[in-house]
């Protein structure tokens, strides 16, 4: 898996697309080709423990808590890593700018990092991070959930609550995944 040395691959998608899946599947094909992988996530997102990824089909991963991504830089001093994977990358710093100027960093010093993270908030509003990363990435891996409408390729993370928030943690309780005949449906009833 040498080819992926100094290379940034980007999971991205609607909520329950297998974003966070990926993430773990690829962290642990490094791990097992005897790469040093180190997963992180944002510490705002403690839904299912604090220093665990997790994705909704209940995988896990040790993970870093960040409140920032400059956190990750001292994490990084004490460590000897090759791959490192960040999951829900949109909430990981305000300033999208600063993410990528460490991560290109990272990758100029030989570092592989995969990233996942939604595309769009529950308005369709795109992160401008994800943006940012998927235009510099070698690899973009765009994932589609089912639509809990009519079964098709859904990309879209329809917020069933009236919460207005843009960021509101949440699982199936909270989102459901729509494709855009059907959210434009709900979106006309709504109304």
């Amino acid at each position: 898996m040498h080819q992926y040395k100094g290379r940034l691959i980007v999971h991205t998608g609607s909520m329950f697309s297998g974003k966070t899946s990926s993430l773990e599947r690829d962290l642990k094909r490094f791990s097992i080709a005897g790469y040093k992988v180190c997963a992180f996530k944002p510490k705002m997102d403690n839904r299912y423990g604090e220093n665990e990824i997790r994705s909704h089909d209940q995988e896990r991963t040790q993970a870093y808590p960040l409140e920032n991504i400059d956190e990750l830089l001292e994490i990084l001093k004490d460590q000897d890593v090759d791959v490192l994977g960040i999951d829900e990358i949109q909430f990981i710093d305000k300033d999208p700018q600063r993410v990528v100027n460490v991560l290109s960093q990272l990758l100029a010093q030989g570092m592989t990092i995969i990233v996942a993270g939604l595309d769009m908030d529950y308005q369709r509003v795109p992160f401008r991070i994800v943006m940012e990363l998927m235009a510099r990435a070698d690899y973009v891996y765009k994932h589609h959930a089912v639509c809990r409408g009519c079964g098709s390729d859904a990309w879209m993370s329809h917020r069933k609550s009236e919460k207005t928030d843009r960021v509101v943690l949440g699982a199936s309780d909270e989102y459901e995944p729509l494709c855009r005949a059907c959210y434009q449906k709900l979106i006309q009833k709504e109304k």
